[in-house]
């Protein structure tokens, strides 16, 4: 049991030590909680933000485990890899856009938005 949460933890090492926009996600997260400290914000919204979070953060792990699959099984160009990356990459996409709308819901009212 304890191999696998090192697994998982490899994993996130793995995203953070490669992937700019994890640490991006992560740094605009940290940001997010600290903002949500300072405007001492209700339960409901921490839901909101702990679920959003973990979403973006989610997609964008599985998004490297895409490409890093596709890498291992062709480094020639062919466009189903095209299209299997882009299609991960948007799901990224999503849930940032998702992030950004929740964000604005909680924290606009608070800024005069």
């Amino acid at each position: 049991m304890l191999a696998k949460f090192r697994a998982a933890g490899a994993g996130i090492v793995y995203c953070l030590r490669t992937q700019i926009n994890m640490a991006v996600h992560l740094l605009a997260a940290m940001v997010v909680i600290g903002a949500g400290w300072y405007f001492r914000i209700a339960a409901w919204e921490w839901v909101a933000l702990t679920i959003t979070i973990t979403m973006v953060l989610a997609a964008e792990a599985l998004n490297t485990a895409v490409e890093v699959t596709v890498n291992l099984y062709t480094k020639q160009y062919h466009p189903l890899a095209r299209i299997a990356k882009d299609v991960a990459a948007g799901a990224v996409l999503i849930t940032a856009l998702g992030a950004v709308a929740v964000g604005y819901l909680i924290f606009g009212p608070r800024l005069g938005f």
